[in-house]
């Protein structure tokens, strides 16, 4: 076993500052999601447990196998926007009656379950990873439609939700929905257009109009069971697959209906695999709070992998990237990681030919960013750094072995694409609190904005304004910095969440298992032009 050795001082200053200032990180982080939890806030929690019925987060608990993880992802979704965070809808994914299965719940203390448009990209989202990993979907449906207000940015793109069960049932991956209460107008759908339909008994109300909307359209006088209630799909129209008589009933059911899918994995399970030889709370230490300080990732894959053994790949060149070969739980993967942040053409090649070699056999990729992007200057032009990059790029955008990518420190500029950001549809990206992502550096980025308006004034032949400059570079600056933060980019779901990063091991191998629900296979037909 090549088992790496680890140099990390935890008894340090450095590491006890790394690590005071990730717990502080973590606390903040933990505000944040706590906002997520919270729903609606105590009035609306209180409303909804006087009508007996449970939080959404309780039945996800009732529907899951006992003692199971869940990955909730996106939780932060809608942050820094007039909507609650969260977005009325918890997704991720959970086992059910022994089936990996992506889940999606509406919060019906956050104005009744509504949809805003911060909901609809946080659904498109669970849709993309159910399809993509072929994981069957339950949805735990108690929604009052499009929150109205916002219809402009819901209607024509919403649509698209009933597109993605049909496509999911047409691919062969089951769809479950699970009717609470509410599910009106476009949402009735959702049950319509599902494999499998469970309504609970006096709560569920699935129908295209409600009884005012029918008494406008038609005249005709109805109510809300015979319209549309459980005992009536049940027995008259058929919609109802199953009548379930409470919530836990129905949770039962649902519980039932996937252990009857008889579902298989593409992929065999692998046998239990040894823990890392470092612990992971030592991951709070590594990531300086200044991230213009490098860090070696090795330490990172020391405490992530199974039996902290990596087989490095070209360990003397190219050093500013490490790239080798490791088990996750027992998974084979091939892992990239940003030594010193920046990319040079020697990182570049070595990436690609990496990546090659990973498609050749058909192992999964793990990129752990800290880069600032690829070397700039004169040298590095007429050596081809652009040519260079673009290879590295070709490969990660041509590359069919899933990819899983964490940003543990800086992923700036092409970088952030060259290691598989959001545009690159890595299978999973999480980041972890100390993560920043920007076109780059909000003190280089301000720079080049007064490098601009000085030259354009001395063009002019007009005095340059320092004072004003100053203002300008401070405004800048901390403008990049706030929208640079991974909460701010999570709020935007340019990644599936911001994680602890003790949790890095749990969460890629809950990855790495939901991946190989589904068959995959490397490029073995050839990739495009390398620019050699």
């Amino acid at each position: 076993m090549t088992v790496l050795a680890s140099s990390l001082d935890t008894a340090g200053p450095d590491y006890a500052a790394h690590r005071a200032a990730m717990l502080d990180k973590l606390a903040a982080l933990d505000t944040e999601h706590a906002k997520a939890v919270a729903g609606g806030g105590e009035k609306y929690t209180a409303r909804h447990r006087a009508r007996g019925k449970l939080l959404v987060r309780e039945r996800i608990e009732l529907l899951l196998d006992p003692d199971t993880p869940f990955l909730e992802l996106s939780p932060l979704a809608g942050w820094g926007s007039d909507y609650t965070v969260g977005a009325s809808l918890v997704t991720g994914i959970g086992v059910v009656s022994g089936v990996e299965c992506l889940i999606t719940a509406n919060d019906p203390t956050v104005r009744g379950g509504a949809s805003n448009p911060w909901t609809l990209k946080k659904a498109f989202r669970a849709h993309e990873i159910s399809l993509a990993n072929r994981l069957p979907s339950v949805h735990l449906v108690e929604s009052g439609g499009a929150d109205l207000p916002s219809q402009k940015e819901i209607f024509i793109p919403g649509g698209a939700l009933f597109k993605h069960l049909t496509r999911s049932s047409a691919a062969g991956i089951p769809t479950v929905a699970v009717v609470f209460g509410n599910s009106t107008a476009g949402g009735a759908y959702v049950p319509g257009m599902s494999d499998h339909v469970i309504m609970v008994k006096e709560r569920a109300k699935v129908f295209l109009g409600g009884p005012p909307l029918v008494k406008m359209a038609t005249g005709e006088e109805s109510d809300d069971e015979s319209l549309g209630g459980a005992d009536m799909h049940a027995r008259t129209s058929g919609l109802a697959d199953y009548f379930a008589v409470d919530e836990p009933d129905a949770l039962h059911t649902a519980r039932r209906v996937v252990a009857r899918l008889d579902w298989r994995k593409a992929h065999p399970d692998p046998p239990p695999a040894a823990p890392p030889a470092y612990p992971e709370d030592e991951l709070l230490g590594i990531v300086p709070g200044d991230l213009k300080v490098p860090f070696d990732p090795r330490e990172v894959i020391a405490r992530i992998a199974d039996g902290s053994d990596f087989d490095e790949f070209k360990p003397l060149y190219g050093t500013s990237l490490a790239t080798g070969w490791a088990r996750l739980h027992g998974y084979p993967v091939g892992i990239l990681a940003n030594a010193r942040g920046v990319l040079f053409s020697e990182e570049s090649q070595k990436a690609a030919q990496f990546i090659q070699l990973a498609n050749q056999r058909d192992i999964p990729l793990v990129f752990l960013h800290n880069t600032t992007g690829y070397m700039v200057g004169k040298d590095y032009e007429q050596g081809g750094i652009i040519k260079h990059g673009a290879q590295m790029i070709n490969a990660v955008s041509n590359s069919r072995v899933p990819h899983l990518s964490v940003l543990m420190g800086a992923s700036y500029g092409a970088g952030h694409y060259g290691m598989c950001g959001r545009a690159y549809d890595p299978r999973f990206l999480f980041a972890w609190p100390s993560a920043k992502s920007a076109v780059m550096g909000p003190q280089q980025l301000a720079g080049v904005l007064s490098i601009v308006a000085r030259a354009s004034a001395e063009a002019k032949g007009m005095p340059y304004d320092e004072e004003g400059d100053a203002a300008l570079r401070a405004m800048v600056e901390q403008q990049i910095e706030a929208e640079s933060l991974p909460v701010f980019l999570s709020g935007r779901l340019y990644d599936d969440g911001v994680i602890d990063p003790r949790d890095t091991r749990t969460v890629l191998g809950i990855c790495l298992s939901a991946i190989h629900t589904a068959p995959y296979a490397g490029v073995h037909d050839g990739y495009g032009v390398f620019r050699l």
